[in-house]
């Protein structure tokens, strides 16, 4: 999950560590990932979400609004068999260190996480099979000129309740401009106004159960 900077200049978070190596945003007092288990949300709401693995073919781009840790482009990447393509808008990208106690949660994927530093802060990296790229600065400035148009959309912002302008009908319609056709998203909130702004911007909104005892999460289909 990622938070917006207030200039655009891709600074260094500031992180509060939890147990277990959870890094929490002392902006806006949200962890990066659920205290129920980082990986296995990643799982339930973002490849599920998107009716991942079984719609992966070559060349198959997935979005992802807020890259954080990266552990959603890590958990694409261990399931990826066929060449993928992964671009992230992140505004306060994490230092290497502050990744590396990030990634020690996990330890089944230190092989993908290591080359993910590896690459970090070049912004462009091969991970396993994916090709990614992270685009730095404040996404309501850096989406609308992205060239590219995403198969899938991991939107995973800070809460909407704490970061609204993540979350905005704007936003959410450039997401919408940015779709292929068929594309899909998939987010852990079922925000009332967040599902709105996202079937204003083109998708069949549906809920979905959520995850670790949350209710409801929201995803969709761009006909």
């Amino acid at each position: 999950m990622s938070e917006l900077p207030e200039n655009g200049s891709g600074n260094q978070p500031h992180l509060e560590w939890r147990e277990g190596g959870i890094p929490v945003s002392t902006r806006f007092d949200d962890p990066y990932f659920s205290l129920a288990g980082g990986l296995a949300e990643t799982a339930h709401v973002f490849l599920a979400g998107n009716d991942l693995p079984e719609r992966l073919r070559p060349g198959f781009h997935v979005a992802e609004l807020g890259f954080g840790t990266g552990l959603n482009l890590l958990a694409l990447a261990r399931l990826a068999t066929v060449p993928l393509r992964f671009t992230s808008f992140e505004g306060f990208p994490m230092s290497v260190e502050q990744m590396e106690q990030a990634h020690a949660a996990f330890p089944d994927l230190a092989d993908l996480s290591a080359q993910l530093r590896a690459g970090w802060p070049a912004r462009r990296m091969q991970v396993g099979l994916v090709e990614a790229e992270v685009i730095t600065g404040d996404v309501r400035a850096t989406l609308p000129d992205w060239q590219g148009r995403a198969d899938a959309w991991f939107l995973d912002g800070f809460s909407p309740a704490k970061n609204p302008e993540m979350w905005g009908e704007g936003l959410m319609g450039e997401v919408g401009r940015h779709t292929a056709p068929g594309g899909s998203f998939a987010t852990y909130t079922a925000a009332g106004h967040v599902r709105r702004a996202l079937a204003a911007a083109g998708f069949v909104v549906e809920r979905r159960p959520g995850f670790a005892g949350k209710r409801h999460m929201s995803a969709g289909r761009y006909p």
